[in-house]
């Protein structure tokens, strides 16, 4: 567990973890992952690296998620903190322990999608993909074979 000069905690116990808040913020308040099932966040979460972050009257206020094989690759998602905690500069502190956490059990490689929040990712490391030409992506809401 993390503590910030405020007192916000960042822990990575899923047992901690506020269920019914991650589904209410992702299925309703996000834009990647809206209507996204209660089942569907739970199975995320078992499969992934996670952590809460926590005010300092011990209320979860955010919650990150990390897909990885631990070796090559990991894909931040699922990055959200509650408006009413926004501006404080907590999730750039929390990525930035996420960030180091991540790259210290061997990963060469994080990358992510972000609709609006480059400037905050760039504060961090991240880049533009170099070669974004190469990246495909298939969806379940795609047919195979047609468009």
């Amino acid at each position: 567990m993390w503590v910030s000069e405020a007192g916000y905690q960042l822990n990575e116990s899923k047992d901690r973890l506020d269920l019914n808040a991650v589904h209410r913020w992702l299925a309703t308040e996000s834009y990647w992952a809206f209507g996204r099932s209660l089942d569907d966040v739970k199975k995320s979460i078992d499969h992934s690296l996670v952590w809460g972050l926590y005010s300092p009257e011990g209320r979860q206020v955010g919650f990150f998620r990390v897909v990885t094989d631990q070796t090559t690759f990991a894909w931040l998602c699922d990055v959200f903190v509650d408006s009413a905690e926004r501006g404080r500069g907590l999730a750039v502190w929390a990525l930035e322990i996420i960030r180091d956490e991540v790259l210290a059990i061997g990963v060469r490689r994080i990358i992510l999608v972000t609709k609006d929040a480059h400037g905050m990712y760039r504060k961090l490391g991240f880049t533009p993909h170099a070669e974004p030409e190469k990246w495909m992506e298939l969806t379940t809401h795609q047919t195979i074979g047609g468009s």
